[in-house]
């Protein structure tokens, strides 16, 4: 017998052979202008080809060293990662994925405090397994599954006497992202994270701030928080971190991740040697290629020409993002402009919400490619 494959997401009906930065090819040889980005994995750009040459070099030296051992690709990881740690972090914890490093998170807060609630967001996305889940918005997601009971979810930009309300001595953490992601790319109001913060502090909550995708230099900063002037008590981080590869990272302080010693967390595939390895040239080319202020030039084109030339469209109810994450919110279900947008224009993209096309381009786009996406979705809301 042979196995079938589960499928976790439809088939967009795409059998892609190869990839290069910015594009994808399928096997009749057609090119596509990727902005879907394996749901913003590739940000960095497919087979990026530094990121690609140190994983050669990697697999020819080491590629399984167990956490108890020390490898030199972990110290060149650590250090080359310590000149772009979100500001107030001087500990950093890896892990395989985004829903792991919220994970992990959210035991250091219970571990830290002592404590159980949890306040999250209303249209949030922080993972699938059962911890991450717990604390994501969408009821179908968590419909069917155990999880946690200690949760509270009040809305995104609320003012601050709802988080205040919200919030009090039985809290261990917060977690929010800066940008919704799969909520619809919803940018945070600065007044509203600043009271997120003062009343995590106030109420000895910790606060998390989730940038698994918003991080890593998408938004036009290095971190997204950056924006907003605010220092976490931690930031989980992932997607991009690996330019592809799988791995993802907490970042905290000393005294919050002692709170996991005796064995209270592990991982055997945490820090693997592959994934330090894509780490260490990933902050090579975030550092060296100017990713985030490229992010920031390339979004802003891309957001000014969506709303010049999409912008007017009945269809249309808002366009918004920050960086190279963005947002075309329609008055329509987005699915067949999303078709139509790969199967006449050739470019990718995603949902984001009920109603908004995403956009998560690689960070090396050029102005071709912004007229290409512009004209794709243009084309496809005139058709």
């Amino acid at each position: 017998m042979v196995l079938e494959l589960f499928r976790y997401y439809g088939s967009r009906g795409l059998r892609i052979a190869r990839a290069s930065m910015q594009y994808v090819w399928d096997t009749n040889g057609t090119r596509y202008l990727d902005a879907h980005t394996g749901h913003g994995v590739a940000f960095l750009g497919h087979n990026n080809p530094r990121i690609v040459s140190r994983l050669r070099r990697q697999l020819n030296e080491l590629t399984i060293c167990s956490p108890s051992f020390e490898c030199s690709v972990q110290q060149e990881a650590v250090e080359k990662l310590s000149r772009v740690a979100p500001p107030g972090a001087d500990t950093v914890l890896f892990a395989n994925s985004g829903a792991e490093a919220v994970e992990t998170a959210l035991k250091i807060a219970w571990a830290y405090t002592g404590r159980r609630k949890v306040v999250a967001f209303k249209g949030s996305f922080h993972g699938r397994t059962l911890g991450a889940l717990s604390v994501t918005w969408s009821p179908s997601y968590r419909k069917g599954f155990p999880v946690l009971e200690d949760v509270e979810f009040i809305p995104y930009n609320a003012e601050p006497y709802v988080v205040e309300k919200a919030v009090d001595e039985n809290t261990a953490a917060i977690i929010v992202e800066p940008v919704l992601g799969e909520g619809g790319v919803v940018l945070a109001e600065k007044g509203f994270l600043e009271a997120v913060k003062k009343v995590a502090r106030e109420n000895g909550a910790v606060l998390i701030v989730d940038e698994v995708q918003t991080g890593f230099g998408r938004t036009g900063r290095t971190w997204c928080l950056e924006h907003y002037g605010i220092r976490p008590d931690i930031v989980t981080a992932g997607k991009a971190l690996g330019g592809g590869f799988p791995v993802s990272a907490v970042f905290t302080r000393r005294e919050l991740a002692e709170s996991l010693r005796g064995g209270r967390h592990g991982s055997t595939y945490a820090g693997n040697p592959l994934a330090l390895a894509a780490v260490s040239a990933a902050v090579d080319v975030l550092l060296e290629e100017g990713v985030a202020v490229r992010a920031a030039e390339a979004g802003k084109a891309l957001l000014d020409a969506l709303v010049d030339r999409v912008g007017g469209n009945r269809l249309v109810r808002d366009i918004r993002g920050k960086g190279l994450m963005i947002g075309v919110e329609l008055r329509k279900q987005p699915l067949p402009v999303l078709k139509c947008m790969q199967d006449r224009f050739h470019v990718l993209a995603l949902r984001a919400g009920i109603t908004v096309v995403r956009l998560l381009p690689p960070y090396s786009i050029g102005l071709g490619d912004v007229e290409a996406i512009v004209g794709a979705i243009r084309g496809c809301l005139e058709g």
